[in-house]
């Protein structure tokens, strides 16, 4: 019984030490095909700002899809915020979850909704107070800039509005972790650096930030930690990186 615990202990400080995120050896096959995802080991630390480039098929998604604990690797250990994902079970993956942020690049809104409901959902998840839900959504619209938005329905907002609702869902349960996969993908420039200047505030109050995204101008320009993939495996790891242009 000591030993589980002294080695409970050892996992536990070693993880702390190698970041929020952490990833050890990890490789992910499906059943056809060469490995999406082929040994990697990574780490990010509490209040890193991280972009994750990369061509289609270089396991960009596969990656966010383990950090989610939507798939398991095939080996390897994959660590998030302490817990270690392979271990975790399934009906602890819903709480597993609520330390999480995601924004997709298609925003997953409910139309049948307005802007309000669609904020106050993710807080009606983890059964968060009705009074708590009405003093917190006015409040994170506000940080998104769509103080006057609340009652709108979200088919009669602009692609960039929809995009601040779908960030405000993402951290209304103040997360740990935000992880935005392709958040500007469907975005025109001028949107698309008011979302990364948003990104880049939150990352500021000490939330941890991983963007997955091919918009090439704005890794350059905000010269933050790069990390780049292709076909399976991390190639480069920079930090004030940029994006690599790859044969």
């Amino acid at each position: 019984m000591a030993n589980k615990v002294m080695q409970k202990r050892r996992r536990e400080q070693m993880i702390e030490e190698n970041g929020v995120i952490y990833l050890n050896n990890v490789s992910k096959s499906y059943s056809t095909g060469s490995p999406a995802l082929n040994g990697i080991s990574l780490n990010i630390g509490r209040g890193e700002f991280v972009f994750i480039v990369g061509d289609s098929g270089s396991g960009k998604s596969t990656l966010i899809k383990l950090l989610l604990r939507e798939l398991t690797a095939t080996s390897g250990n994959v660590y998030v915020l302490g817990h270690d994902l392979g271990r975790l079970r399934h009906r602890q993956i819903p709480k597993f979850r609520r330390n999480l942020g995601v924004v997709f690049q298609d925003f997953r809104l409910l139309n049948d909704r307005n802007v309000y409901e669609n904020v106050a959902f993710a807080q009606r998840i983890v059964e968060t107070p009705g009074s708590e839900i009405r003093r917190n959504v006015p409040a994170i619209l506000a940080t998104v800039g769509l103080a006057g938005k609340y009652k709108a329905k979200t088919t009669k907002l602009s692609g960039g509005e929809q995009q601040r609702v779908a960030l405000a869902r993402a951290l209304i349960n103040n997360p740990s972790i935000l992880l935005a996969d392709e958040p500007t993908g469907n975005l025109d420039p001028k949107n698309s650096w008011e979302i990364m200047k948003l990104l880049e505030e939150i990352n500021e109050s000490g939330t941890t930030i991983v963007v997955v995204t091919h918009n090439r101008e704005i890794v350059n320009a905000m010269r933050k930690r790069v990390i780049t993939m292709k076909k399976g495996v991390i190639v480069s790891d920079e930090e004030g990186g940029a994006y690599i242009d790859e044969d």
